[in-house]
């Protein structure tokens, strides 16, 4: 089922898990959501300290295994596409640990995209475990917080590269 705008505003829950309306772009919902999270982190970043962040993202990552249960059931499909709050929170989480400047963030962004979609090992093997029944929304959250850690070593790994290059 694609979901409608009637959908979108017809749960609280639909509208978190379809990130406001950024996943309901018939291709690339994934890719839209995770802009959507940058532009929201880029907003939000002067008003909140870590601790602030790291509030926003425990409540965001418990809130959205159940908006994403709840809007999967609605859906028919355990983690529709157009379900992008998993991609928001994640992004968050990654620019949160990613060196300030728009240039990082790009490189951040595409990192993240890059583990979301290729799902390297054991993404997809938690994804299949954990995306049905009552854990259906944890499987949905849970798999993005595993690319955003792939994405977080990444990124560890070219600032150091990259500062050593840069000291040299």
């Amino acid at each position: 089922m694609k979901p409608t705008v009637r959908f979108l505003f017809s749960h609280p829950a639909h509208l978190i898990a379809l990130g406001f309306g950024s996943g309901m772009p018939p291709w690339a919902p994934g890719t839209f959501g995770t802009l959507f999270g940058w532009a929201t982190f880029v907003l939000m970043a002067p008003w909140l300290a870590t601790a602030g962040w790291t509030i926003a993202l425990v409540v965001g990552f418990t809130l959205g295994c159940w908006v994403c249960t709840k809007t999967g059931r609605d859906l028919g499909v355990a983690d529709a596409g157009c379900m992008v709050w998993d991609e928001i929170i994640a992004i968050w989480l990654v620019l949160l640990f990613t060196p300030a400047g728009l240039v990082w963030q790009l490189v951040a962004f595409g990192v993240f995209r890059l583990f979301d979609i290729v799902k390297p090992p054991p993404i997809r093997h938690f994804e299949r475990r954990f995306k049905s029944g009552a854990w259906a929304g944890f499987g949905v959250m849970g798999d993005d917080l595993i690319a955003a850690f792939y994405s977080l070593l990444t990124m560890a790994v070219v600032v150091r590269v990259v500062g050593r290059v840069m000291d040299h």
